[in-house]
């Protein structure tokens, strides 16, 4: 089957009719509208994006979502490569003159990445994670085209400066994260994906809106959020061996001003410290947090920096490509003069918080 960008888009689509009801929201300076055949999908999609809602405006980016079976282009889908640390299939894709398919391999859900076309087609209600995650890389696309610089990290503010957090594979940022917004006066910026741009003399970093995504053993041990799952399901996990709790992949969303009240999300703030936790879990060894010349441990710029993904199309309508080498010279760049801490030894997260609270953001 030759697929043109136009057929792709009229093959996703098929004679499914949009729904009056539409969904704006206001990302920083770039508004984006959702549009979709399902008002139940908006209406899922306006209560996750509840903190992020904007009026009804010309948009800077289009996105229409299908609720559909799951589509068969009838193309050769070529698995993209998976970073370090990750197995298993993922992500497919398939280029087009001017634009790009992509299959989520265990959903079935398609994708089509364009200039002119960004649809998103499949079981989305059963998915929304995934159209959420589309929502998304829509924007990340224009920060990027902005000179925003990805990193794999997630942020939070105090007194009006950003503490960026990364962590190498099950690293624990996202329990930190949510530990320390505990404290008063301290707002979330961004969980997974924070995006860093010199401007002025000082660097600026700006979040996403993407809830946390949580494990249950981030959960279980935060009475704040332990009624995300049923007590009797709670007290189950508890009497997991640590270990075992630790590496259940199950995934809850965390309503951020649902739990944390309202004007726990900042949308962007100067970016102050990076924090990057190196630690090992089962470590005997005691926590140590120092400071570190980042251009002299480039191996920990394999925490930090992050890939566009499969969803990246340049200015030039050409798309990033999984063999992309990462430009670790732009990271240097980009944090020169912010201080970076290394977290060492045994997790311990009691220790960790104090040791923000006294020096880190202090």
């Amino acid at each position: 089957m030759d697929l043109s960008l136009n057929s792709a888009a009229a093959t996703l689509q098929g004679d499914s009719r949009l729904c009056d009801d539409e969904l704006y929201l206001k990302m920083g300076e770039c508004t984006l509208r959702l549009r979709s055949n399902s008002p139940q999908l908006v209406a899922g999609l306006r209560d996750y994006f509840a903190h992020t809602l904007g009026d009804a405006v010309s948009p800077d980016l289009d996105v229409i979502a299908i609720e559909r079976e799951v589509p068969d282009l009838g193309v050769p889908f070529v698995d993209w490569a998976r970073e370090p640390g990750k197995s298993g299939r993922k992500d497919a894709y398939f280029d087009l003159p001017g634009g790009r398919l992509v299959l989520k391999v265990r959903t079935g859900m398609v994708f089509l990445q364009s200039e002119a076309h960004c649809i998103a087609a499949g079981p989305c209600l059963r998915y929304d994670n995934q159209v959420i995650n589309f929502i998304n890389a829509q924007y990340m696309n224009w920060l990027q085209h902005r000179d925003w610089l990805i990193c794999h990290a997630s942020g939070l503010v105090y007194k009006e400066h950003c503490l960026a957090m990364a962590g190498f594979s099950g690293g624990g940022k996202s329990t930190l994260m949510l530990h320390l917004m505990e404290q008063e006066g301290i707002a979330y910026l961004t969980n997974d994906r924070l995006f860093v741009r010199r401007e002025s003399g000082s660097v600026q970093a700006v979040g996403i809106p993407k809830l946390p995504r949580i494990n249950p053993g981030t959960i279980v041990h935060n009475p704040r959020l332990e009624s995300l799952i049923p007590q009797q399901e709670r007290e189950r996990l508890l009497g997991l061996p640590p270990q075992e709790l630790w590496e259940i992949e199950d995934k809850y969303d965390v309503q951020v001003e649902q739990f944390y009240g309202s004007g726990s999300v900042v949308p962007q703030a100067p970016l102050s410290a990076f924090l990057v936790l190196n630690w090992k879990r089962g470590s005997e060894e005691k926590l140590s947090v120092e400071t570190v010349d980042l251009a002299q441990r480039r191996d920990l710029l394999a925490a930090i920096m992050k890939s566009p993904g499969p969803f990246y199309q340049y200015t030039d309508g050409s798309f990033h490509q999984d063999t992309t080498p990462f430009d670790e010279q732009a990271y240097l760049d980009a944090l020169q003069g912010v201080t970076i801490y290394e977290a060492r030894g045994g997790v311990d997260f009691d220790a960790m918080i104090q040791h923000c609270l006294a020096e880190v953001i202090a």
